[in-house]
Parts: C-alpha cells; sequence; structure tokens
C-alpha cells in the first residue's frame, strides 16, 4: 500500500504500522482512517504475516481525531467519522486472527487511546499518556472505548476516566491494569519488537483462536463459554502447529511452528 500518513512494512513475519503526521500528534483524518483500515486489511490477508505492530512517529502516538476536520462544514461529519473512520478499525483489531502488539511512544488520547487499547498486548514509554479527552469538548467516548475500558480497568475508574478527561501516566495505566508493560523511552521501540517478533514465532493459529474466545467472552455466560472452548479447542487440535509443538515437546526440541 502508498500511503504517507500510515507506513507500512513489512520485517520478517512482522507487519509494521506507523501512524505518521507527527506535526499533527498523528491524529486521524479521513485519508489517515481509511489507509489505516487498509494496512490492517493487509496484514490480515498476507499468509507470510504472524504478527502486527503498530506505534507512532514523533512524540505523540495517537491525538485522535483531527479536530479541524471534525468541524469542517465540508467534511465528512461526526457520524460518518465514527461509522467509516474508527468502527472499522475498532473491530479489525479485534478481529485479525493474530496478536496485535501495540507500542505508545507518547500521548495516546480520546481516539488514539481507545485504538491503543483495541489492541492485544499494549507497551508504553514512560513518558507516555492515556487521556479520555472527549469529555472535555463535550463528546462521548467512541472507537470502543465505553466497551473496552471498563473491562480493562473496572466500571467505577473507567467511568471516572471518562468523565473528567484526566491523564493518565504509564505508570499509573500499567498499575490499574490497562496495559501490559512499561519502558524506559529509548528502549521501548526495541522491547516491544522483542515481544513482537516472540509472538510471531509462536503458534500464531493458536493465538488467534484464543482472541476470538476473548471477544466472545465478553457477552458470554459460563455455560456458552465452556461449550465454545470445547468447539475451538477441537479446531485448535486439528492444525500443523498442535502437533508440531506435541512433537516437539515428546522429542525434546525447540518447535517449529508455521501458524497453519
Amino acid at each position: 500500500m502508498q500511503s504517507t500518513s500510515i507506513l507500512y512494512s513489512k520485517e520478517n513475519n512482522i507487519a509494521i504500522i506507523r501512524l505518521n503526521r507527527p506535526d499533527k500528534f498523528n491524529s486521524f483524518n479521513r485519508e489517515m482512517a481509511l489507509n489505516m483500515q487498509e494496512a490492517l486489511k493487509t496484514a490480515e490477508h498476507d499468509e507470510e504475516i504472524r504478527a502486527v505492530f503498530i506505534t507512532g512517529e514523533g512524540k505523540a502516538f495517537c491525538a485522535g481525531q483531527d479536530l479541524s476536520e471534525a468541524i469542517d462544514s465540508d467534511g465528512p461529519g461526526i457520524p460518518r467519522i465514527v461509522e467509516e473512520h474508527y468502527n472499522p478499525i475498532i473491530f479489525a483489531l479485534r478481529n485479525i486472527p493474530k496478536p496485535v502488539v501495540c507500542a505508545v511512544n507518547g500521548v495516546a488520547a480520546g481516539a488514539g487511546a481507545n485504538i491503543a487499547l483495541a489492541c492485544d498486548v499494549v507497551l508504553a514509554a514512560k513518558s507516555a499518556s492515556f487521556i479520555q479527552a472527549f469529555s472535555k469538548i463535550g463528546l462521548i467516548p467512541d472507537s470502543g472505548g465505553t466497551f473496552i475500558l471498563p473491562r480493562l480497568i473496572g466500571w467505577q475508574k473507567a467511568s471516572a476516566l471518562m468523565m473528567t478527561g484526566d491523564k493518565v501516566n504509564a505508570e499509573e495505566a500499567l498499575n490499574m491494569g490497562m496495559i501490559f508493560k512499561v519502558f524506559n523511552d529509548e528502549d521501548l521501540q526495541a522491547e516491544a519488537m522483542k515481544i513482537c517478533s516472540g509472538l510471531a514465532a509462536m503458534p500464531t493459529r493458536g493465538l488467534g483462536l484464543t482472541k476470538k474466545l476473548l471477544n466472545n467472552s465478553f457477552h458470554s455466560t459460563l455455560e456458552q463459554q465452556l461449550h465454545l472452548e470445547k468447539i475451538i479447542q477441537e479446531e485448535a487440535g486439528n492444525t500443523d502447529d498442535y502437533r508440531e509443538g506435541v512433537n516437539a515437546f515428546l522429542e525434546k526440541r525447540k518447535p517449529k511452528f508455521t501458524g497453519k
């Protein structure tokens, strides 16, 4: 794909997506949102890709929506921005059957915060911060925020952060269970890529099925989830990776997974 606002590249079996409007703190406009969707679709359908790595260029991860577009009388308008820009991105992040690692290199505000939190493994630089900034301008948290954040940190903390719009630094986000790990700024990219590379070498078909079950757990009863686990476990048991994992264990060697 060709884009300046979204940089897409491949490194071994990893798709690398970089948000690239640093002069606008990587805030999204329509062109950038559609290119992000295209990048995720490309990564999903490329059989060589085993994991996805997302980060931002410059000082910020993503400041959310470019408000100059939101208030432009000739622009797409808020309903289309939510429906056509952000909803497809969140849906793609949660449904791509490959692990998605997000390295939050700076401020993640509004939709930018919720895009990060929709990823499977969220890592942050010590200087990074997360802000549910919607309330500051009279809007509600979109991009899956009202769905994902309460499930990460609990109802009360999510409600308070959404209403106050308070900034949460990386260490606070870690302590409340919002993200997975925090690294020194200078180490973030290398450490995040190390984690992503490790995931890409794992039985990624099984990781994708795990992700499917986690998505379903948001609205299943225990009985329904146990039943679905049985069905999906049978599917996992029929994969090449399962057979390779078992054989490698019995033969006392390192497995070589293919994601199939």
